[in-house]
C-alpha cells in the first residue's frame, strides 16, 4: 500500500509514477480495449487496481452489470442501402461526435498524475463530454483551464451544508460549465470489501481535495465526511429541487434505477436522468442498470433525456443501450483504464476504439446512425 503513503506532490509528479507497461502497449498501438485494460492493470498498484475494479458486497451487481448486455441479441437489417453510420448526437444541448460522456470518477490522481485534466483534454480532442467530479484531485476551475474547449458537466453530491452546495453551483457557473450532474445514490459509501481488506483509503483525502484544499473554508473531510462516517441527513427530492433553483444550468439526476425515482427526479426539475447503480459500487444486490433502463425510459415518457452507465465495456454495449432507449452512455472504468494506461493518449485511444466498433456494429445492423436505433434493433434472449 505504498501508493497512499506518498505525498500528493509525489503522486502528481509523472517522474515518480511506477508505469510498468508492457513494451508493446503504448496507447496508440492498442488494437482492442482489452489491451488498454491490460496495460492499465500492469501500470497500477494492486490496491489502486482493486479500488478501480471492485464493487460493493459480494459484487453481484458488479457482475450483473456486464452480464445484462449479454442477454440481448442484435437484429440486423441486411442490404439496407444506407451509407456509413452517423454517430453524432447531442445531450442537454451539448454537441457530441458520438453518444459518450466520461463519468465523474474521483481520486483521479491515483490513476495518472494529470487525472481529470488529461481526461478533459482527450474528450475535447474526440468531441465527447466530461463529467468532472466534486471529489477530484483537481478543482473544477483547474480542469476548465486545462481543456477550455471541452464540453464539461460538473458533478456534486447532495449532502452536507446547503450553503456550500449553493456556493459550488455558483462556482460551476462562473467556471463555464454547461450542466450539473447530481449523484443521488451516494448518501454514504458502499460496503466495498476489496478496499476494506486492502486497508485502502486512509490517506485518500489528498486525492479528493481539488475543490476543497486544506487551507480553504471547507476541508474534504467536512464536505465528504458523511460518505465515510455513516452519519448525516439524507436529503429529499424537495430539498434538492429547491436548491437547484439557484442555478439556471440544466441538471442530471445520476443514480436512478426505478421508474418511481425517475418520475421524482423529473418532478424535482431534473433535465435528464442517468440510469446507474454506480457501477455496482454502492448497494450490492440491486438490478443491473441495463435491466432497469426500459422501465426508466417508460417512466419519463420523453419528458427528459436519459443516459446510462454501469457495465459498458465495448462499443457493442453502447449500441445495445441506445437501442433500449438511452440517448447517451457514460463510461467510468473504461475511461479510468485509458487514463492509467497512458494519460490523455490512453483516454483518446479508448474513444477511438469505441467509435470504430460502434461504426462496425451499426453498419452490420443496417442502421444509418445512432438516431435510427430503436427496440427493433435488439431482441431479448431471455424469458421474463
Amino acid at each position: 500500500m505504498t501508493t497512499l503513503s506518498k505525498s500528493k506532490e509525489e503522486m502528481l509528479d509523472p517522474s515518480s509514477t511506477d508505469m510498468r507497461l508492457p513494451s508493446w502497449s503504448t496507447p496508440g498501438s492498442c488494437a482492442a480495449l482489452s489491451e488498454v485494460i491490460e496495460a492499465a492493470r500492469c501500470a497500477l498498484p494492486a490496491d489502486v487496481l482493486d479500488f478501480l475494479e471492485g464493487g460493493a458486497g459480494e459484487e453481484r451487481s458488479l457482475r450483473e452489470n456486464q452480464e445484462a448486455f449479454r442477454r440481448w441479441n442484435f437484429v440486423p437489417q441486411v442490404m439496407s442501402g444506407r451509407g456509413m453510420p452517423d454517430l453524432s448526437t447531442s445531450f442537454l444541448g451539448i454537441p457530441l461526435a458520438m453518444p459518450v460522456l466520461t463519468s465523474p470518477f474521483g481520486a483521479d490522481g491515483l490513476f495518472h498524475p494529470q487525472g481529470q485534466c488529461a481526461v478533459a483534454r482527450a474528450n475535447a480532442a474526440e468531441a465527447v463530454a466530461s463529467i468532472v467530479p466534486e471529489a477530484g484531485t483537481y478543482s473544477f476551475e483547474a480542469v476548465a483551464e486545462a481543456a477550455p474547449d471541452a464540453a464539461r458537466i460538473a458533478q456534486l453530491h447532495p449532502m452536507g451544508s446547503p450553503e456550500n452546495f449553493v456556493t459550488m453551483l455558483h462556482r460551476i457557473e462562473k467556471a463555464g460549465y454547461h450542466a450539473v450532474c447530481i449523484t443521488v445514490d451516494c448518501p454514504t459509501a458502499g460496503w466495498r470489501e476489496r478496499d476494506l481488506q486492502d486497508r485502502f483509503g486512509s490517506d485518500i483525502t489528498t486525492m479528493i481535495s481539488g475543490n476543497y484544499p486544506s487551507d480553504g473554508p471547507n476541508r474534504p473531510e467536512d464536505v465528504f465526511g458523511q460518505l465515510f462516517a455513516h452519519s448525516g441527513v439524507v436529503w429529499s427530492w424537495v430539498q434538492l429541487g429547491d436548491l437547484m433553483n439557484e442555478t439556471s444550468l440544466p441538471w442530471i439526476a445520476k443514480g436512478v434505477i426505478t421508474g418511481a425515482d425517475a418520475r421524482a427526479a423529473v418532478a424535482a426539475g431534473a433535465d435528464a436522468v442517468l440510469v446507474s447503480n454506480h457501477g455496482g459500487r454502492q448497494l450490492d444486490g440491486v438490478p443491473a442498470a441495463l435491466d432497469q433502463l426500459p422501465e426508466v425510459v417508460s417512466a419519463v415518457a420523453g419528458r427528459v433525456e436519459v443516459a446510462l452507465d454501469s457495465g459498458i465495456r465495448r462499443g457493442s454495449d453502447i449500441v445495445t443501450a441506445l437501442a433500449l432507449g438511452a440517448n447517451v452512455v457514460v463510461i467510468g472504468r473504461l475511461a479510468a483504464y485509458g487514463l492509467a494506461a497512458g494519460g490523455e493518449s490512453g483516454v483518446r485511444r479508448v474513444h477511438q476504439l469505441l467509435r470504430a466498433e460502434m461504426l462496425t456494429v451499426l453498419t452490420l445492423l443496417g442502421a444509418g446512425g445512432v438516431a435510427e436505433l430503436g427496440s427493433s434493433a435488439v431482441r431479448a434472449n431471455f424469458v421474463l
